[in-house]
C-alpha cells in the first residue's frame, strides 16, 4: 500500500515538474461489471479533454486514453480516472478493496452521470467507503475556481429530469477524492459534435470544467490559479 502511495505520488508530481516530449502521465476511463455500458463515451470524450487540457492547462498529458478495469492492479498507474454509462455496475470485494487503496493511496475518481447511473454508482461507492456519504460541494470549493470560474458550479450540459446539476464529493481524512457530477454529463458534453451536436458554448463549458478537475487534481487540490 505505500509504495502503491508512492508511485501515485511521484506520477502527480511528475505532471507539473517536468516538461518533457514524452508524455509525463495517462488518464483512466473505468471498466466495470454488471451489464452497465461503462464504454458510453468511449471515442471522443476524454480524448477531446485530453486535448484541451494539454492545449489550455499547457499539461503534458498521453493523447490516449486508458482503459482500466476496477479490479486491475494497473489502476495505480493513472492519477485520474473516469466513470460513466446509464446501467447496473456491481464492484465484487476484491474490486471494492482495489478502488478503496487506489482512492486513499492519491488517486482520484471523477463520476458522471450519463443519465441513470446514479442508483447504481451510490451503493457501490458506499461500498467502497462505507464510513463515507456523498456531500454537495459548496459553489465556494477550489475544483470551482482553478482556471476557469464558475461561481455557480457545474454548469448544465444535458437535461435529463429538468433538475439543477449538482457537484458531489467524497471526502477522506479532508482529501477530496472522488468527483460526481450529477444532472449535469460533463462527459457526454466532452464529445465531439457529431455525437450530441452541442453548442460550442455548451463543449466549451463541460470541457472547461473538465480542465477545472484535471487541473485540481494534478496540483493537489490547494491553489487556486484565475487567468
Amino acid at each position: 500500500m505505500i509504495k502503491k502511495t508512492i508511485i501515485l505520488s511521484i506520477i502527480i508530481f511528475s505532471c507539473f515538474a517536468f516538461k518533457s516530449v514524452t508524455p509525463s502521465y495517462q488518464i483512466a476511463l473505468l471498466k466495470y461489471n454488471g451489464g452497465g455500458d461503462w464504454y458510453a463515451n468511449l471515442e471522443t470524450s476524454l480524448p477531446n479533454l485530453i486535448e484541451f487540457c494539454n492545449t489550455n492547462l499547457k499539461t503534458n498529458i498521453n493523447p490516449e486514453q486508458a482503459v482500466v478495469e476496477v479490479g486491475s492492479a494497473d489502476i495505480f498507474n493513472y492519477p485520474f480516472v473516469h466513470i460513466t454509462g446509464h446501467g447496473n455496475i456491481v464492484f465484487n470485494v476484491q474490486e471494492t478493496e482495489n478502488l478503496r487503496n487506489y482512492l486513499i493511496g492519491g488517486g482520484f475518481l471523477h463520476i458522471s452521470d450519463n443519465y441513470g447511473i446514479d442508483k447504481f454508482i451510490r451503493p457501490q461507492m458506499k461500498k467502497v467507503f462505507p464510513e463515507l456519504d456523498f456531500v454537495e460541494l459548496p459553489f465556494a470549493h477550489p475544483i470551482y475556481h482553478q482556471k476557469y470560474d464558475f461561481p455557480n458550479g457545474l454548469p448544465k450540459i444535458h437535461e435529463h429530469d429538468g433538475k439543477a446539476p449538482q457537484g458531489f464529493g467524497l471526502i477522506y481524512q479532508g482529501r477530496l477524492v472522488c468527483f460526481y457530477d450529477y444532472e449535469c454529463d460533463l462527459g457526454d458534453g466532452w464529445e465531439s459534435f457529431e455525437v450530441h451536436k452541442d453548442s460550442p458554448e455548451t463543449h466549451q463549458k463541460a470541457l472547461k470544467m473538465g480542465a477545472n478537475m484535471i487541473q485540481y487534481v494534478l496540483m493537489g487540490g490547494e491553489n487556486v490559479v484565475k487567468k
